[in-house]
């Protein structure tokens, strides 16, 4: 199946899906192979991730910068329990993202399953795509359970 074949599948299922960001990255992907400019698709595929991890880290720190976020609600968080199990989660979660980054380094083909399941989740689950890197992150540790797991009983 040619790779524009796949791209209009996957714009396809993010209409259905409901998920705005699958289809649009399957339209500009579209679009480059459909201008002959496929020689960037490499330079995308290598500062892709790094480019969303940026603007996403503009999105989180946005309150801090509109001053909505002051050192009374930092204190607030530091000092309470929902705020402490709220670090605790942000940690994990980092943490987490990370092991899915590795993850998709090493091997790259994940991604279809992370995006097929995605939008599984999405359909079925009434699910958020929250983006590939936690989802490889979640891989990643069954990953390694399934694994431990396997290695005991066989």
């Amino acid at each position: 199946m040619s790779g524009e074949v796949v791209l209009v599948i996957l714009i396809i299922i993010g209409l259905i899906g409901r998920s705005p960001i699958i289809s649009t990255a399957g339209c500009v992907l579209l679009i480059v192979k459909l201008i002959h400019l496929e020689r960037f698709l490499p330079t995308i595929e290598r500062r892709g991730l790094e480019l969303g991890l940026l603007f996403l880290t503009f999105s989180v720190l946005v309150p801090f910068a509109s001053e909505r976020i002051g050192s009374k609600d930092i204190i607030a968080v530091v000092t309470s329990w929902p705020g402490i199990l709220a670090l605790s989660g942000g940690a994990i979660a980092t943490f987490v993202n990370g092991k899915g980054l590795e993850m998709l380094k090493l091997d790259p083909q994940l991604i279809v399953g992370l995006v097929i399941g995605s939008i599984f989740g999405i359909v079925f689950l009434k699910g958020i795509p929250v983006g590939p890197l936690m989802a490889a992150g979640i891989t990643a540790i069954l990953f390694k359970l399934f694994s431990f797991i396997g290695s005991r009983f066989f």
